[in-house]
């Protein structure tokens, strides 16, 4: 770019070559026009005001640059990487199957549609089409999928039923099978621009962008949820901490759902849309952090992912050399800077009928005991094989629950550790016989007493509305102990136990006829009395069908 003399009547062109150079990412070339243009041209003018902000960009760049992030990405190989352009990338919890955007050939009437690959002993194999229920010779695109890889919203364009230019559209998968895609309705779907949707581990809350009235400037991002009524609540704008009056699009929500990725050109960055991540807090979203050099440029950047334990990232970079490839799929090891607010596990496995040993579509349910337990995931087990995935975020406390029609309330209790390593849960489902037993795993009491701790909140109503749900039955409520102590001092605080429960469940409006109260002290241990966590096990509350 030709040197402009110093002149005071060349305002405007300090103005324009400043806009260029920043444009070009030639950043000290633009602070000395932003500078000229300031010193000479109309003081207080919007202009003005705009040139201020973009100084203020133009600093924060060199000063990134000066101080580039350690951010070494790789292609994840000619295995993947097998179009033109692939971007979009997306895990499923457990990192054993990518879902991706990719298009043949680069110009805009290639067909855009997506692809699944799976990883096997360590190694991605080829990409498949998803499914030809969804792929079509429109375009499919800017996908998300639940962390059980079951559930599945895209964009798409033009479209005979679409209420605006791009839509969301969603589909279910059940086996092997993609449901035929469904458009998500006016309650999500607007005239307006509907896109780059993000979907919650446990597919039940969507993130997405939208240039829809009622927003902070152009495109914000948005949320809906789905009701217990199964349909998708009216989005909310996320606010003026995370919407600007400028772009917001690209949002990816970690597994944990405590940190958001999104791309700006609304807040300080390097020019274009720059990548951020931001935390949730007590109150709502914190404040946005520039994720930095080199990840962000004076280009735009967007469609980021973070794996669910912090370590690994991935997204979509062109690829220098002009081969066959232009755009690639590329991951990183993820630099403490990018790293969400909490690391995230899974936990994994099938459900069963205990009597057929066949799989059994359940619910699952997971309730964070240390937030009074506060329900934060709901999925459903794949009917075909009984397969579930939940996330399990560090050092928190879960209560479990695995429920079907006709089958007893199954209950667990999860402590995750420091450490992210996945946890395998199978669930054998009895049937509403008579003798079918459970433990509630999720009973405190405090040593030696029968007063119910209030984080057994959570399990005593989980236990009620079984009981709703099934009037005619009648139950046992039986209190067991280990072996430590006077035989008949368990005994008491084993039958004081049961009753606590029972007056519980009483109150809350179950009808008293239904039940009876036992206490087997320490004469039947689920386990030998030979260590601590066999103890454990035998401290306990029973429900047994009558």
């Amino acid at each position: 770019m030709a040197h402009l003399p110093l002149l005071p009547g060349r305002s405007a062109d300090y103005f324009n070559y400043a806009e260029l150079a920043f444009e070009r990412g030639q950043y000290d070339q633009a602070a000395t026009y932003y500078k000229n243009y300031l010193q000479f041209g109309k003081k207080g003018s919007r202009q003005a005001q705009h040139a201020t902000r973009q100084l203020n960009n133009v600093q924060f760049a060199q000063e990134a640059v000066k101080t580039p992030v350690d951010f070494k990405p790789q292609p994840l190989g000619e295995s993947v990487n097998q179009f033109k352009l692939q971007y979009s990338p997306v895990l499923t919890t457990d990192q054993q199957a990518l879902l991706f955007t990719a298009r043949q050939g680069s110009g805009s009437q290639d067909d855009e549609n997506l692809y699944l690959a799976y990883r096997k002993e360590g190694q991605w194999q080829a990409p498949i089409s998803v499914s030809e229920a969804i792929n079509t010779e429109l375009n499919e695109g800017a996908a998300s999928f639940s962390g059980d890889g079951r559930v599945l919203v895209f964009t798409s364009c033009n479209r005979q039923d679409s209420y605006g230019s791009c839509d969301l559209y969603i589909s279910y998968r059940e086996g092997n099978e993609w449901s035929k895609p469904k458009n998500m309705g006016r309650n999500v779907n607007t005239s307006s621009w509907d896109s780059q949707p993000s979907l919650s581990a446990d597919g039940r809350t969507i993130y997405f962008a939208s240039d829809r009235k009622g927003g902070q400037g152009g495109e914000d991002l948005w949320m809906t949820k789905l009701q217990d009524d199964g349909n998708w609540s009216i989005p909310v704008n996320l606010g003026d901490k995370v919407n600007t009056s400028g772009r917001e699009n690209s949002p990816f929500l970690h597994a944990s759902g405590n940190t958001l990725y999104y791309a700006t050109d609304g807040l300080q960055g390097m020019g274009g849309l720059d990548l951020f991540k931001v935390n949730r807090e007590k109150n709502g979203w914190g404040v946005p952090v520039n994720m930095g050099y080199p990840l962000n440029t004076h280009r735009d950047e967007s469609s980021i992912f973070i794996s669910p334990d912090n370590k690994t990232g991935y997204y979509s970079g062109q690829l220098a050399g002009g081969g066959k490839v232009e755009v690639a799929l590329l991951q990183f090891e993820v630099p403490d800077l990018w790293k969400g607010k909490t690391i995230s596990s899974f936990a994994q496995g099938r459900v069963f009928d205990a009597q057929t040993k066949k799989p059994l579509k359940a619910t699952v349910q997971v309730y964070d005991l240390d937030s009074a337990g506060v329900i934060s995931q709901q999925v459903s087990s794949d009917k075909t094989s009984g397969d579930y995935t939940i996330v399990v975020n560090q050092k928190q406390r879960y209560a479990l629950y695995v429920t079907a029609p006709g089958h007893v309330l199954e209950s667990r209790h999860i402590s995750a550790t420091s450490t992210s390593a996945p946890l395998a849960l199978d669930f054998y489902l009895q049937p509403l016989n008579k003798g079918a037993k459970a433990v509630l795993s999720n009973l405190f009491f405090d040593t030696g007493k029968a007063d119910l701790r209030a984080e057994s909140q959570t399990e005593l109503d989980k236990l009620f509305q079984f009981l709703k749900a099934n009037p005619k039955i009648q139950v046992e409520i039986a209190g067991h102990t280990d072996n430590v102590g006077q035989a008949a001092a368990n005994q008491k605080l084993s039958e004081a136990r049961a009753k606590a429960v029972v007056k519980y469940l009483v109150s809350k409006g179950a009808p008293a006829s239904i039940f009876q109260a036992k206490g087997y002290g320490q004469t039947q241990p689920a386990a030998p009395n030979t260590s601590e966590e066999n103890r454990q096990l035998n401290r306990r509350i029973e429900l047994q069908i009558l």
